[in-house]
């Protein structure tokens, strides 16, 4: 029990670090940072539009941590509001679009070199594996 702790926590933690470099080192390129990529992402993904709070669920970020990044990213011109302020829904502008298109890519090149190696049968169950166990934490949390 306990070599699968530390086995799954260090496998975690160091893919989460090397994630972090990642969207760091691949949003620089577009003066961005790493939380901008992961909203543009979303949104991309999301094209009828998403809450701040949506995207807080989401990028699994803090309410802080989003509105700073929405904000950055509105002034930037990759995003725009509803009508509304608050609760608006947000979707990405033309330009936004084109960067999103970029970021898809860089995504579809990372995730090819993590899964380096692995079966499609493989790579299914891990997802599926780490689903269960993060909805499994979250529930046990949740009900405390």
């Amino acid at each position: 029990m306990i070599q699968r702790f530390q086995s799954f926590v260090t496998g975690i933690t160091v893919c989460y670090k090397y994630f972090q470099r990642i969207k760091s080192m691949e949003m620089t390129e577009f003066g961005l940072k790493g939380t901008h990529a992961m909203c543009i992402f979303f949104l991309q993904h999301n094209p009828q539009g998403l809450t701040a709070a949506q995207l807080c669920q989401l990028c699994a970020e803090k309410k802080a941590a989003i509105s700073r990044t929405l904000a950055a990213l509105h002034k930037e011109g990759y995003l725009e509001a509803g009508e509304k302020k608050y609760r608006a829904v947000l979707r990405l502008t033309d330009k936004g679009r084109q960067i999103a298109c970029q970021v898809d890519e860089l995504v579809a090149q990372w995730v090819g070199f993590g899964g380096d190696g692995m079966t499609e049968e493989e790579r299914g169950t891990f997802y599926h594996c780490l689903e269960l166990i993060s909805g499994n934490l979250r529930e046990s949390l949740e009900s405390r």
